[in-house]
């Protein structure tokens, strides 16, 4: 019983770290702009490379940008209408959780400070950290180089290597699934 009651807590932290996985989504995009006349893009190498990110990471999301337009019917082109280009940032996050519960009193320290509390309890922090991450995607007018559309994708980073091209093939799909702007139902 008492393992269970210590397993508990953890049980509680994992499902709440897993119903906060999916990616909040945000865009921008200048009304004026006519996106049914793009057709074609680049990526803007100026651009994605002030990203601070590993280049790993970097083609990683290329790719899957790369994937999104094609599949929205752009083709790459040495002449683009539109260039592409990326910033990101990430946000380490501390939560410390005070598992205290039982009946009476919270643990350790009763009356006095001497022996255990009166009736029956526990207390053990639990601290966790994740990593929030941010994916902004520009689509650079290539003709004015003005900024014509921005998608701004948030959610929680993973550090193993299967779940991170999975993660950042997901905020990529998400972002993307907003543009053109309209399109969406």
């Amino acid at each position: 019983m008492k393992k269970l009651l210590k397993v508990f807590p953890l049980l509680a932290l994992l499902i709440i770290v897993s119903s906060c996985s999916s990616v909040k989504v945000a865009t921008d995009y200048d009304k004026n702009a006519k996106f049914s006349e793009y057709k074609t893009f680049a990526f803007f190498k100026t651009g994605i490379d002030k990203a601070e990110i590993s280049d790993l990471d970097k083609r990683r999301i290329l790719r899957a940008i790369e994937s999104e337009l094609l599949a929205k019917g752009f083709t790459k082109s040495e002449n683009p209408d539109l260039l592409v280009s990326l910033f990101t940032k990430s946000q380490q996050r501390v939560d410390v959780y005070n598992n205290s519960w039982g009946y009476g009193a919270w643990g350790w320290g009763g009356w006095g400070g001497f022996g255990p509390g009166w009736g029956w309890g526990w207390n053990q922090p639990n601290v966790s950290t994740s990593t929030q991450g941010y994916l902004y995607i520009d689509l650079i007018d290539a003709k004015k180089k003005e900024l014509v559309w921005q998608g701004m994708g948030t959610g929680y980073l993973s550090r193993n290597m299967e779940k991170k091209e999975a993660r950042i093939k997901e905020f990529v799909f998400k972002i993307m699934e907003k543009y053109p702007p309209g399109a969406q139902q």
